[in-house]
């Protein structure tokens, strides 16, 4: 299983590179060092391969945060060719989120999370809600150690957001946002 994982990651890296992921900038130095570290930081939290996969290609469609879209979500096929089914809808997930009108709930017994893309509101799953909680905080705070001025202007609010996500997030990444938004 887990050498199924790396030949994937392998092939999702190579993707990336293929859409040039390794040249576009991004406030955590290059959008695909950004997206190595955050699947990284998953895995050290025991995150199971899929939302490490996922971590390691979220912002394909571009996100809420960040414009720069990899692939239209019209080829969302390509990728989940390359890193499966889970992990893509995961990707998917997590572009869509708009998250001015869902993150505030969505800790809360009555989620509602807004599509960006469809302006759909819904409630998901709590599995969904938590995979994306894990995925938001390692997105956050590797932009927070690579970035004095991220953490300068977002870590407040950072802490406040992931203070309201803790239902949602696991014990690694919990602890990892006390460390990382605690200490200067």
């Amino acid at each position: 299983m887990e050498e199924a994982a790396a030949q994937t990651g392998a092939e999702a890296i190579a993707l990336l590179r293929e859409l040039g992921a390794e040249h576009i900038d991004h406030p955590g130095g290059t959008l695909l060092a950004h997206l190595v570290r955050v699947r990284d930081r998953l895995a050290r939290w025991e995150a199971r391969p899929a939302l490490q996969l996922a971590g390691l290609c979220h912002a394909f469609y571009g996100t809420d945060g960040f414009a720069t879209a990899l692939l239209p979500a019209d080829r969302r096929a390509e990728l989940r060719s390359v890193i499966g089914a889970e992990a893509e809808a995961q990707v998917h997930f997590y572009a869509s989120c708009d998250r001015t009108a869902s993150y505030p709930t969505l800790a809360s017994p009555s989620p509602a999370f807004r599509d960006r893309f469809t302006g759909r509101t819904w409630a998901p799953a709590p599995p969904q809600l938590r995979d994306f909680a894990e995925l938001t905080a390692a997105n956050e705070l590797d932009l927070v150690d690579e970035n004095p001025d991220w953490r300068t202007q977002w870590g407040p609010g950072l802490l406040t957001l992931f203070t309201g996500f803790r239902p949602l997030l696991s014990d690694h990444a919990w602890r990892d946002c006390e460390e990382s938004l605690l200490t200067a």
